[in-house]
């Protein structure tokens, strides 16, 4: 990993990185939520959401694999230019603390990531592993959410995952060059309501489980 670190090409190159991988994790996000809202319908819509996945076979096995490398890119070059970030500090410090319009995504951006991989660690471990059988994935899923402390802790992730997403999804527009002083402005609004989206969407159905259920 370490000469993969040290040959990665300069800083606007690596913000690239993260830029592609960042936007292909918002697309992941809006299928996986498109999914998950069939909790709504009860047992018998996400276990033929469940079931219509588990059809896919080989196709689900290589679309895992393919978001494990991208959060693996994501990481490593994350925590690069993090690294980089702090080296630079004593030269860029008072220039830093002059900008303006910093945001709290933009502040927080390291810290929520590592916040989100921890959280997608502990999530991977209660429902990838074990019987992910689409029968008995519904039933898996409302005992989970019978437990408040998780309901809590998701919750809180899914704040942190809004946080996160409020200022990766129009940075990665700019780190690739794809931006105008006219229609910036609309992007950031726009990143500001796929936030919510993704914080309200995420966040409510752990709470619906738990009361309905």
């Amino acid at each position: 990993m370490g000469w993969w670190m040290e040959s990665m090409p300069a800083s606007v190159g690596k913000k690239s990185f993260m830029a592609v991988t960042g936007l292909c994790f918002v697309g992941f996000l809006c299928v996986h939520l498109m999914g998950n809202l069939s909790l709504y319908g009860g047992a018998g819509a996400f276990t033929a959401y469940a079931q219509k996945l588990h059809s896919l076979g080989a196709l689900v096995t290589v679309a895992e694999w393919g978001l494990l490398l991208l959060a693996l890119v994501h990481v490593v070059t994350g925590i690069t230019l993090f690294m980089e970030n702090l080296a630079a500090r004593p030269v860029r410090y008072a220039v830093k603390r002059r900008e303006g319009g910093r945001s709290l995504g933009s502040a927080t951006m390291p810290y929520t990531g590592l916040v989100l991989l921890v959280f997608v660690a502990v999530h991977l471990v209660n429902f990838r592993f074990g019987d992910t059988s689409p029968s008995a994935l519904f039933d898996r899923v409302a005992g989970t959410f019978q437990n408040p402390y998780y309901v809590g802790l998701y919750v809180a992730a899914m704040i942190v995952a809004a946080v996160h997403v409020s200022h990766g999804l129009w940075s990665a527009f700019q780190s690739l060059g794809i931006h105008h002083p006219k229609y910036m402005p609309l992007v950031r609004r726009l990143s500001l309501v796929f936030s919510l989206v993704v914080g309200i969407g995420f966040g409510c159905l752990p709470v619906y489980i738990a009361f309905i259920y």
